[in-house]
């Protein structure tokens, strides 16, 4: 999971009030509701100290939230009177909560949103094609792609003496909008950094589109016959299958970070060795098993790289005042700061990181710590 989304809250000083809730809605009595839990969770920040410009700009931001049907929840983070960042949760958080502290508290927002797949999606019929892109943790984005002429693209009754000709222009007409939708969708693709496209509807319209895909992106490439662009289609078949692709492409990639993890697991294995490789802009990837009841602490400075297991650790790095934080917090602003990555596991993907945390490291010279001599 790339972090850079989350650079705007480290781009200000705290201290910063992180408030979660269910804003779930599928009743009249949803807007009460959320201004009940929201109250909640007020009293709550007054009691940690937060101060009362953070907690008014909060208040404006959720309290004006119109809910939605559906089971989904808040993140919000506000520091010195202004919210920085806003997110919609897929699913309510597992309890509301509200803190008020040095970093904001991003962990439960992570774990939640696990691996952001960029993805493209294109329903396609031999006259044209609607195509939807959602970038990593963006937003829809939908084209029309209309196609060059309609009328040739229905094949005539058989038999008649024009028969071969109109068949000949339908064909060329299909590759031309084939081509069309192609350039398109690779077009949609580089956009977002794809790492699927999704290409659905008329079985012979998505084999001439398949085709016509650039070489890199051919091994990206999922087709299926479900879908259509029809008014009132049901969708449902083909939504189902994007989620599935999603979820192996995810899967995928936790796989991969995982097994790049055990050829060097003698070197990224625990808080220490992550902590150390921090210090030294050496990570390139963390792993980290989803813990909600963790509490563990470490030690910051100013800058991101400013992180140790004990204060000892920072004097001796110069740095005055450090600050002790939640440890899962320090971790991923030293993360963001060095532009390292994030995987989360879950408690059974990764039964024996010690710790729960692990790194893979960017590169491993004679002074890693850890490091064999072989």
């Amino acid at each position: 999971m790339q972090l850079s989304f989350l650079r705007p809250l480290y781009d200000r000083p705290g201290p910063w009030c992180s408030v979660y809730l269910d804003a779930s809605a599928d009743t009249e009595d949803a807007k009460p509701a959320l201004d009940l839990r929201w109250r909640a969770l007020q009293s709550r920040l007054t009691e940690q100290g937060a101060d009362e410009a953070s907690i008014a700009a909060l208040d404006r931001v959720i309290r004006g939230h119109d809910p939605m049907v559906g089971d989904y929840g808040l993140a919000v983070f506000a520091s010195h009177g202004r919210v920085v960042l806003s997110e919609y949760l897929s699913a309510p958080p597992l309890r509301d909560l509200a803190s008020f502290g040095p970093l904001p508290h991003v962990m439960p927002l992570l774990a939640q949103r696990g691996e952001q797949v960029a993805w493209v999606r294109v329903v396609a019929d031999r006259i044209g094609a609607d195509a939807m892109a959602v970038s990593a943790g963006g937003v829809p984005r939908r084209a029309h792609v209309a196609g060059r002429d309609e009328f040739p693209l229905r094949r005539v009754n058989q038999g008649g003496w024009s028969q071969s000709r109109y068949q000949r222009a339908a064909m060329e007409a299909w590759h031309q909008n084939a081509g069309d939708v192609t350039a398109a969708t690779v077009e949609l693709a580089d956009r977002v950094g794809a790492d699927v496209v999704v290409v659905a509807g008329d079985v012979r319209a998505t084999g001439m589109i398949a085709a016509q895909m650039p070489e890199r992106w051919q091994d990206l490439v999922v087709r299926t016959d479900a879908g259509s662009r029809a008014g009132g289609a049901d969708q449902s078949l083909l939504d189902d299958l994007t989620v599935q692709t999603i979820a192996e492409v995810a899967d995928q990639r936790i796989t991969a970070a995982l097994n790049r993890f055990g050829v060097q697991e003698d070197v990224g294995a625990g808080l220490d060795a992550v902590v150390s490789a921090l210090q030294r802009n050496q990570v390139d990837t963390m792993l980290i098993v989803d813990d909600p009841s963790a509490n563990g602490e470490l030690w910051i400075g100013p800058e991101p790289t400013e992180i140790a297991v004990d204060p000892e650790q920072l004097a001796a790095m110069s740095v005055a005042d450090p600050q002790r934080v939640r440890a899962d917090a320090a971790l991923v602003r030293a993360l963001v700061g060095t532009d390292a990555a994030l995987t989360v596991l879950g408690a059974d993907e990764a039964p024996q990181l010690a710790d729960g945390v692990g790194a893979v490291l960017r590169y491993v010279d004679p002074s890693t710590p850890g490091r064999g001599n072989g």
